[in-house]
């Protein structure tokens, strides 16, 4: 395990610990600095919630506090009102980063914890770890079907097409989320003009069309937009097709019939989500092609 600054993309997290190490806590908070590392652990409990989310403490469960936990730590042992232990000590701030079986770690978009250390105990996972309680929740934590996600890309890059198609609309989303944390910025984009061919069976929702529509651009488990103004971002290019390009969608009809209709604005005729999409693609350049 290492203490250095965690910006390089290289950098691989590995422990000798009989339980398998899924989550690194990193400080970005110091501007113009690296980011440091606060903590490693096998789990923890409040990044996935069930629905309706219930916010809870969040505690690191199998943990191994790096410099900036074991000063919080220090401190809470010493207690507040003596030297050292002032209550603002015990406080860490952090991004949550997933850390897959080759050791490399992925940011997590939008998820943190920011909470001050309550309590530490030795963890039953394993010897030489620790279980640290918090005293608040993780910031807009992972709904409880998403750890089946990350689970899955702790393993490797998802390496069969379609894997989300049984998910329901919002973990559709969190499936698109979890492919933008590990897009890979370092491959160039295909060459312009490039035909990519669309597998439109399973689109039964919006969600279901990011899906795919990261699937016919990047592969199993790609990415290229997960909501319209991510969409148009993706397509200026560096995120592995920029424009202009040709989209052949096979089997539309499924999307034409379950992508329902949405009221129009004002005196415009109401529109299909289809027709949106449609004609978000247009907009943009892409030529589509409905089979």
């Amino acid at each position: 395990m290492t203490d250095d600054g965690v910006s390089s993309p290289d950098l691989r997290w590995r422990w000798d610990k009989p339980v398998p190490l899924r989550w690194l806590l990193v400080d970005e908070t110091a501007v113009g600095e690296p980011d440091v590392a606060v903590a490693v652990c096998a789990d923890v409990e409040g990044l996935f919630v069930e629905t309706p989310p219930v916010a809870r403490a969040a505690t690191l469960l199998g943990c191994l506090p790096q410099p900036p936990l074991r000063r919080a730590l220090d401190a809470l042992a010493r207690g507040a009102g003596n030297p050292g232990g002032a209550s603002h000590r015990r406080r860490i701030s952090t991004s949550l980063h997933s850390v897959a079986e080759d050791g490399v770690a992925t940011r997590m978009v939008g998820v943190h914890l920011r909470a001050s250390v309550t309590g530490v105990r030795p963890s039953a996972l394993a010897d030489g770890l620790l279980d640290v309680t918090l005293d608040a929740a993780v910031a807009d934590p992972l709904p409880g079907g998403a750890r089946r996600i990350w689970e899955l890309w702790h393993a490797g890059r998802p390496a069969e097409p379609g894997l989300w198609a049984d998910f329901d609309r919002e973990l559709r989303h969190q499936w698109s989320g979890a492919a933008l944390a590990h897009h890979r910025h370092d491959e160039p984009d295909k060459p312009v003009g490039t035909t990519y061919h669309l597998d439109g069976r399973h689109i039964t929702d919006l969600e279901g069309f990011y899906c795919a529509m990261g699937e016919a651009v990047n592969g199993p488990g790609g990415y290229f937009g997960w909501n319209g103004d991510a969409l148009h971002d993706c397509v200026a290019g560096g995120w592995g097709a920029p424009w202009p390009f040709r989209l052949v969608w096979h089997d539309a009809v499924v999307a034409r019939t379950h992508l329902t209709t949405v009221a129009g604005h004002g005196k415009a005729a109401p529109t299909t989500v289809l027709d949106q999409v449609l004609q978000w693609l247009a907009e943009d350049g892409i030529e589509v092609e409905l089979r």
